[in-house]
């Protein structure tokens, strides 16, 4: 009895001393594999690094000399949440506040899906539901045949060679093709979404999007009038954290920020048979066929090829981008001036950076 006294209390110590051991070393004893989550409120973020990932070292300086020819201010690379790639430059830093162009379509989308799970917005629903009529110069039986569904997929039918095609004045909405028959990206038609996000939850939107996404996931920054649009301007790590909440589907470390995993899929599905690489303001890799901003035109073949093909990607002009890879538990960021043409959405320094990429990860 003695001896087994003596051995169990051996064991105890032995636990204690090696628990001790490890949190002295700093041991995160955490599944490698399991999802991190930043804490709010904090500028703690736990890290990896390419060598304990098995990743190529010598890969890193030519990806970091790349992106700083490119003019990029801020590029992070992160694994399963946890930073591995932080970079900053041309005047840029981690506080630096940049604008996200229309790599923020996303953030309003994700939004529309918070006030569907509350009730507040359907989809398929004509948009004058929430706008009111006469916000175009549409018929009324015209603007009635276009749902929400069709602002979030850029279906509207709204004539896209009017003079100015950001403008949201009714006189700048004029019809053109029938909802759901032709696919153009038509910012205007994009911006009047926060409208009608107000309308269906009777708040101002960025009340409503800081109580139930900003807020909740730590992210800062801002949306700023410009124009008639509003532009969103926040940190590299504010955008890495929103790739995090969508590399998980929508669930902050267990808050469901986005609970209908239906309408998660949807938003990152092709939503209609026009343009096979575009989701709910989402662009999507691995399809048979794409279409871009500005172009009427269909290019067979996936979007990004170097890219995974279960990449979704929420793009901006000049080269804003967030990159979200499941299959490879991967968040990357970019930020920063255009690398080349000043292209709004798609560009050819999507497939030359992941390139670049491929030879680390690889």
């Amino acid at each position: 009895m003695k001896s087994y006294t003596y051995s169990f209390l051996t064991l105890v110590l032995c636990i204690i001393c090696s628990c001790s051991t490890d949190k002295e070393n700093n041991i995160d004893d955490t599944d490698s594999n399991e999802m991190y989550f930043p804490p709010i409120n904090s500028d703690e973020w736990k890290t990896n690094t390419v060598e304990d990932l098995g990743w190529n070292e010598d890969a890193l300086q030519p990806l970091l000399s790349f992106v700083e020819a490119n003019k990029t201010k801020a590029f992070l690379i992160l694994e399963n949440g946890k930073i591995v790639v932080e970079w900053y430059g041309n005047n840029a830093d981690a506080t630096s506040n940049l604008a996200w162009n229309s790599a923020a379509k996303t953030l309003v989308s994700f939004t529309a899906g918070i006030a569907i799970e509350e009730g507040l917005l359907d989809i398929n629903l004509p948009s004058s539901n929430y706008l009111g009529t006469g916000w175009s110069s549409l018929t009324t039986a015209q603007e009635q045949n276009i749902t929400v569904k069709n602002h979030l997929t850029m279906t509207t039918g709204l004539d896209y060679t009017v003079t100015n095609n950001n403008c949201t004045d009714p006189e700048c909405f004029t019809f053109k093709n029938l909802p759901g028959t032709f696919w153009y990206y038509h910012n205007g038609a994009y911006t009047i979404t926060h409208n009608i996000i107000e309308g269906a939850t009777q708040q101002n939107f960025n009340t409503y999007f800081n109580d139930k996404l900003k807020n909740v996931i730590g992210m800062q920054g801002s949306w700023v009038p410009f124009g008639y649009f509003k532009l969103y301007y926040g940190n590299a790590r504010s955008m890495a954290r929103y790739g995090i909440l969508n590399l998980n589907k929508g669930n902050w470390d267990g808050i469901p920020v986005l609970e209908s995993e239906t309408y998660f899929n949807e938003m990152t599905s092709t939503s209609q048979n026009l343009n096979d690489a575009y989701g709910y303001f989402w662009w999507l890799n691995g399809k048979a066929s794409y279409k871009l901003p500005a172009s009427e035109l269909n290019y067979t073949g996936k979007l990004i090829p170097n890219a995974p093909n279960d990449l979704i990607a929420a793009l901006g002009k000049d080269d804003q981008k967030l990159y979200i890879s499941p299959s490879k538990n991967l968040v990357v960021v970019r930020l920063g001036d255009a690398a080349n043409d000043e292209l709004l959405g798609p560009s050819s320094f999507d497939n030359l950076l992941w390139e670049k990429i491929n030879n680390l990860i690889n």
